[in-house]
């Protein structure tokens, strides 16, 4: 079966879904999106995932296409039409056409695209016991009173160059700095680390993206009694925390066992990382943290 794309209300074959080349969210950048899951016939999270999406849209004064009530619609649509029980969504909102120059006025109507894949987890399958092995580069992390990496926008220069400098050291995934010099996100997840049984990450002041899957993990952590602290990490305490690990949507929860080439907590997953994954996984299957894509479900209706 081929995969059908939703755009602007009307359902495409891959092979014909396309947009205009005027499209602001191609000329400049000028667009945002979220990443959902669905898992075993459910999105999961999707109420936080669209409610970030509206709070983007506002930072960036744009209208959305839609209520949130309809994308979360047109999401479960797209899935049931593509008849996936597991699935990677992407939703993308861009400014629309408009006139060469970036002056958003110009763009009549904003765009809305979904698409669905049955994907694997983005760092491959075998991360999940192997662990990822990190860089820490170059590249800094936009300033908060730049780009702000709060707003999920389409515009991931600042990532892609990073990733092309882990690509370049043969590592899985590069570490961004803020501007200061503390410990930012990595190209495309939080970052987390454990000392002393204290659960540490950067704040929104470090330049992060406010995770959906970050404030799971906080959860988590307060429901096993886990001190948690968002603060400033400095690369040394990073490089020699007790346990790392990354959260993100199309990651999950994973765990890092090099930086810079030095082995973290002996350059296996930790066992605290573990029960993080662990916890997280019995989350994704609880039905009260999803929304149903068939509201009387039944898995005999989907078939991968």
């Amino acid at each position: 079966m081929t995969t059908k794309i939703f755009i602007d209300g009307t359902f495409y074959e891959k092979s014909e879904a396309k947009i205009s080349v005027y499209d602001h969210g191609l000329l400049y950048g000028d667009g945002i999106y979220e990443g959902l899951r669905c898992y075993s016939g459910y999105v999961f999270q999707m109420k936080e995932h669209l409610n970030r999406l509206k709070r983007s849209a506002n930072s960036l004064r744009m209208k959305l296409p839609y209520s949130v009530e309809e994308i979360g619609e047109y999401i479960l649509e797209t899935l049931k039409i593509n008849k996936l029980q597991n699935a990677y969504i992407r939703l993308l909102v861009t400014r629309g056409v408009g006139n060469i120059g970036p002056d958003p006025k110009t763009c009549k109507n904003t765009s809305l695209i979904i698409i669905v894949e049955d994907l694997p987890n983005v760092h491959g399958q075998s991360v999940k016991e192997i662990g990822l092995s990190l860089v820490i580069a170059s590249t800094r992390r936009d300033a908060v009173d730049a780009t702000s990496h709060e707003i999920k926008s389409l515009n991931y220069l600042n990532s892609v160059v990073a990733r092309m400098e882990a690509n370049e050291y043969g590592a899985d995934d590069a570490i961004l700095l803020d501007p200061r010099g503390f410990i930012s996100e990595s190209t495309i997840c939080n970052v987390f680390m454990i000392d002393n049984d204290k659960l540490i990450t950067p704040s929104a002041s470090n330049g992060i993206l406010q995770g959906v899957t970050r404030k799971i993990i906080i959860e988590i952590a307060r429901e096993l009694s886990m001190d948690v602290e968002q603060r400033d990490i400095t690369p040394f305490q990073l490089i020699n925390a007790n346990e790392v690990f990354l959260t993100g949507t199309h990651a999950e929860v994973v765990g890092v066992t090099r930086i810079n080439n030095i082995e973290i907590s002996n350059g296996k997953i930790g066992e605290i990382t573990r029960k993080f994954i662990h916890k997280f996984q019995e989350r994704t299957l609880d039905s009260t943290f999803s929304t149903p894509v068939y509201k009387n479900f039944n898995k005999d209706k989907v078939i991968n």
